[in-house]
C-alpha cells in the first residue's frame, strides 16, 4: 500500500510541476483513493497489484490491476464495531467515475478524478 501510495505522490509531483491542481483537495483525493484501492486489493485479492496513473483533459485515470475477479461491493459501515465498510463507499463519493473490469485473471478499477 505504502508503494503505491508514494508512486502516487511522485506521479502527482511531477503533475503538479506543469499543472497545477484546480483546488488543493484534489491531491488529497486521488491520495486517499489510492490508498483504499490498494487496501482493498492487499486485503481481497491474492496476489500483486500494479497502479498506473494518467493525465486526462479535465483530471487524473486511476487504474489497479489486481488478481480477484470478483468486482467490490459496498458493504455496511457501522462505527461502533469497526470492520471497514467505507472504503468503496469513499471511492464512490470522491471519483466522478468508477468503473470495474473483470476477466479471468482478475480485475481493472478504473476512477477518474478532478485535478
Amino acid at each position: 500500500m505504502t508503494g503505491a501510495r508514494l508512486a502516487a505522490e511522485e506521479f502527482l509531483c511531477d503533475l503538479g510541476e506543469s499543472v497545477p491542481p484546480a483546488s488543493p483537495e484534489h491531491w488529497d483525493d486521488i491520495l486517499l483513493v489510492v490508498t483504499e484501492l490498494a487496501a482493498n486489493a492487499v486485503q481481497y485479492a491474492p496476489g500483486p497489484f500494479a497502479l498506473r496513473m494518467r493525465r486526462t483533459f479535465d483530471g487524473v485515470h486511476v487504474t489497479l490491476r489486481d488478481t480477484n475477479p470478483t468486482p467490490p461491493a459496498p458493504r455496511s459501515f457501522n462505527p461502533r464495531t469497526g470492520g471497514g465498510g467505507i472504503g468503496w463507499h469513499l471511492i464512490h463519493a470522491l471519483c466522478d467515475q468508477v468503473s470495474v473490469v473483470p476477466d479471468e485473471r482478475g480485475k481493472d478499477v478504473h476512477v477518474f478524478l478532478p485535478w
